[in-house]
């Protein structure tokens, strides 16, 4: 990784505190989306916290809190007011107020997701604000996205490539993008979803709710209901 992208923060003591994922991926990947399936999915099984990341609005919160995916109250909106990487890697107070703000109120948490704003390939969350990465592409980039790599895509915990229905309309061949994703990914997990058909995109939620029971057993954090694909 070049110095652009070094991380200056160190990891916070994971023990007895939730679990922080950080999602991220172009503008219109389907991140809120995302986060907003994984609310539906895990709500019912895991206490959750969500803060978004918009740059002068607070639009991606103000979205799921419409949908009613979660309790208004546990969503809070960062307004970066700058490059969205920024907020997530170099200068991550905001997002680190916002969190511990929702744990204070809520806890115990199991779960906070942090959403960042649309960014390009290499948007990496700080590991001084997300344990773990998922990175969201979707299909009409065209299919020589996963190879091209990048931060986001190589590093992230699971890459996730959405809107696969759109495939057949924008050209895109779902079979060469699952074998670029996985050469450029050294053996990471990759996840293929539409969303829009399976609008509470299980097999992501299942790999979350893994990672979530790991933490919790390996941190000593008290364990909630377990989830249920």
């Amino acid at each position: 990784m070049s110095a652009n992208h070094d991380d200056h923060h160190d990891a916070p003591d994971g023990h007895g505190r939730a679990l922080r994922l950080g999602i991220g991926g172009p503008v219109g990947s389907g991140k809120t989306a995302l986060t907003a399936a994984l609310c539906r999915s895990l709500g019912p099984s895991l206490r959750l916290g969500v803060v978004t990341n918009d740059i002068y609005t607070t639009e991606d919160a103000d979205f799921l809190r419409r949908a009613g995916v979660i309790d208004p109250d546990r969503i809070m909106a960062v307004q970066t007011g700058c490059c969205p990487h920024t907020a997530i890697r170099d200068d991550i107070a905001a997002n680190i107020d916002a969190v511990e703000t929702l744990e204070e109120r809520f806890g115990p948490l199991d779960l906070v997701i942090v959403e960042s704003g649309g960014d390009n390939l290499t948007a990496t969350f700080s590991r001084g604000l997300a344990d773990r990465q998922i990175f969201v592409l979707d299909v009409s980039g065209g299919d020589k996205v996963p190879r091209k790599g990048g931060p986001g895509v190589t590093s992230a915990d699971l890459l996730v490539v959405n809107k696969t229905d759109l495939a057949p309309m924008v050209g895109a061949d779902l079979t060469v993008m699952s074998r670029d994703a996985a050469a450029v990914r050294d053996g990471k997990p990759v996840l293929f979803t539409s969303i829009r058909e399976d609008r509470g995109a299980h097999s992501v939620a299942e790999w979350v709710a893994g990672v979530v029971g790991s933490w919790q057993h390996e941190h000593g954090t008290p364990h909630s209901h377990s989830y249920l694909a």
